[in-house]
């Protein structure tokens, strides 16, 4: 596997080419190689040092799909303006924020400048440049339109996010409320109902179930509380690992995924658009149908689906038709197979993908508003529930403490 040397970062000072002092940092392998990216950059280097590394290592700042999707876009933007390509990544990592980010795009200059391919330089990073990024600059390189396929490819990316986004959005607030109840809970359990057990204790007289319940609950999560959370930490982290290891439990979950009421409608909803998006940017770009569907199914975010295109892959391949192979899987919206019935007749397919993904993605984003607003009043039953049990099963010995006296 190839290997590209490491960059570093240098602060400099210097003056530019109006003679005005200026100053800044910047990735590169050397300190004479930095030099020489400032000449390039018409600057005059006065000073160039390398910068000093934190005492205990600072945290490395992950690569989000985000930062991608921002550097394709920077990317596209510079190129279709006429800036060189090298030139262009120059510009662009001065820009980025995220240090990771900006050393990995240093790194992938530094091997284009060196002469290869960008598609090559970008494919040896797959964990944040997929299969079907490199094979669409792939296929702009060759055509001589890497500034409208990088143009493309950003949009793909950029619309890819907002989905994922909207998903999140869908998940996120309602298991972040839950977990806090929880805890709270938890918190209560084991720090304010100990309190008001001294105090029954005086009372004399015997308590109501559900107080006696709740205090059992109590002991039993100040025992076992270590064990109980080691518990559901094993469990998070098992899942996690299942669904990636076992494709045959990944497979599970996502069936049910589908079959969940609302969130099913939501998914669905996605994987179409999804599907309908990557399908119509790989055909735009001039990728051959059969290939363009096995990069779909990589994409589909969904095993279920991704069985799906593959098979309809296959059917191509022996030479049915887009639409009676679609047809022929049984998971895809009629309003999907119509348009492209009508993109196959009429040789736009890829416009009519487009407008299919564009219509899904706008029902996902409509769903997800809707199901925000359903959420709402049942996570605050939810809250009650647990929290205002509690404080029931606690204060009721104190309301009857009438009767006992």
């Amino acid at each position: 596997m190839a290997t590209s040397a490491s960059s570093d970062l240098f602060l400099w000072n210097g003056t530019d080419k109006n003679g005005r002092q200026t100053k800044g940092e910047i990735n590169a392998s050397s300190q004479a190689m930095a030099r020489a990216q400032l000449r390039q950059r018409g600057i005059t280097p006065k000073s160039v040092k390398r910068k000093p590394k934190p005492l205990f290592g600072a945290r490395k700042k992950p690569i989000k799909p985000s930062d991608i999707a921002i550097f394709t876009r920077q990317l596209a933007t510079m190129m279709k303006a006429g800036v060189p390509l090298v030139q262009s990544f120059d510009i662009v990592a001065d820009g980025l924020e995220n240090p990771t980010m900006r050393k990995l795009v240093t790194t992938i200059k530094n091997d284009v400048a060196g002469g290869t391919g960008l598609a090559v330089s970008l494919s040896k990073y797959p964990r944040h440049f997929d299969e079907l990024f490199c094979s669409l600059v792939g296929a702009g390189e060759s055509a001589g339109t890497l500034e409208v396929m990088l143009d493309r490819v950003a949009t793909y990316k950029e619309k890819t996010e907002a989905l994922k986004a909207k998903i999140k959005k869908a998940m996120t607030y309602p298991i972040a409320v839950i977990v806090v109840a929880l805890v709270v809970t938890g918190i209560l359990l084991v720090k304010v109902v100990p309190q008001f057990a001294e105090t029954f204790q005086s009372f004399g007289s015997d308590l109501p179930a559900f107080t006696l319940m709740v205090l059992r609950l109590s002991e039993f999560v100040q025992s076992w509380w270590l064990i109980i959370l080691g518990v559901i930490v094993a469990m998070v982290y098992g899942f996690r690992e299942a669904r990636l290891r076992s494709p045959a439990f990944a497979e599970k979950i996502d069936k049910l995924a589908l079959k969940l009421p609302v969130v099913g409608g939501i998914v669905h909803d996605a994987v179409i658009a999804r599907f309908s998006r990557t399908l119509a940017t790989t055909f735009n770009a001039g990728v051959p149908l059969v290939e363009a569907l096995e990069s779909t199914a990589g994409a589909a975010g969904n095993s279920v689906y991704a069985k799906a295109i593959l098979i309809i892959r296959d059917d191509v391949t022996t030479g049915s038709t887009l639409y009676q192979s679609v047809k022929s899987t049984g998971l895809f919206p009629n309003m999907l197979l119509q348009m492209i019935s009508i993109g196959e007749e009429s040789g736009a397919l890829d416009d009519m993908l487009d407008k299919v993904a564009t219509f899904y993605e706008e029902a996902v984003d409509n769903a997800v508003d809707s199901l925000s607003s359903l959420m709402e009043p049942m996570i605050m039953s939810i809250l009650g529930v647990l929290v205002g049990g509690l404080m029931v099963a606690m204060y009721l010995p104190i309301f009857m403490l009438g009767s006992v006296i």
